[in-house]
C-alpha cells in the first residue's frame, strides 16, 4: 500500500494519473530515506522531473488521519475500514500525518517511461491529454 497525504477527501476511486509539481521540496529530498529512495531509482534533487504526469495508478480508499501522539500510532479511518501503522515505520517518513489530514491508498503504480509534460492543479483534475 502506497499513501499519497492530501488536505482533503476524495470521493474519487479508479485510475489516477500522478503529477509532479512544477517545484522540488529540496529540504525533503534531504531527509534520508527519501534521499535514499531517491537513490534507488537513480534521482536526485537536480534530475526530478517537474510540471509533468509521472506515473498512472488506481486510487483504492481515502482515509482520514487519527494520530495518538502518545502512543505513536496513525490510525487511518475510511467510510468502509480502518487500519494503523507505527512513527516507527518507514512509511513514516514518507508523508505528513498531521491529525485531519487523509491519505489516500494508492495501488498498482506504474511509473510512466517518460515524463509527460502537463499544466497541474490542487486537488483531483481532468486532463485533457493523450490516453495512458
Amino acid at each position: 500500500m502506497r499513501r499519497s497525504l492530501k488536505r482533503a477527501p476524495t470521493k474519487h476511486r479508479g485510475p489516477l494519473a500522478i503529477h509532479a509539481g512544477k517545484k522540488i521540496d529540496k529540504e525533503a529530498c534531504e531527509v534520508p530515506e527519501i534521499k535514499a529512495a531517491l537513490i534507488r531509482n537513480g534521482y536526485t534533487v537536480d534530475n526530478l522531473p517537474t510540471g509533468a504526469l509521472v506515473a498512472i495508478s488506481e486510487l483504492i480508499d481515502c482515509f482520514r488521519i487519527r494520530r495518538d501522539v502518545l502512543g505513536g500510532v496513525i490510525a487511518l479511518e475510511s467510510d468502509t475500514r480502518k487500519t494503523h501503522f507505527n512513527t516507527l515505520d518507514k512509511e513514516y517518513s514518507f508523508g505528513w500525518f498531521d491529525q485531519g489530514r487523509y491519505a489516500w491508498e494508492l495501488a498498482d503504480i506504474k511509473q510512466l517511461l517518460a515524463p509527460i509534460p502537463a499544466k497541474g492543479q490542487q486537488q483531483i483534475w481532468n486532463w485533457e491529454g493523450v490516453q495512458l
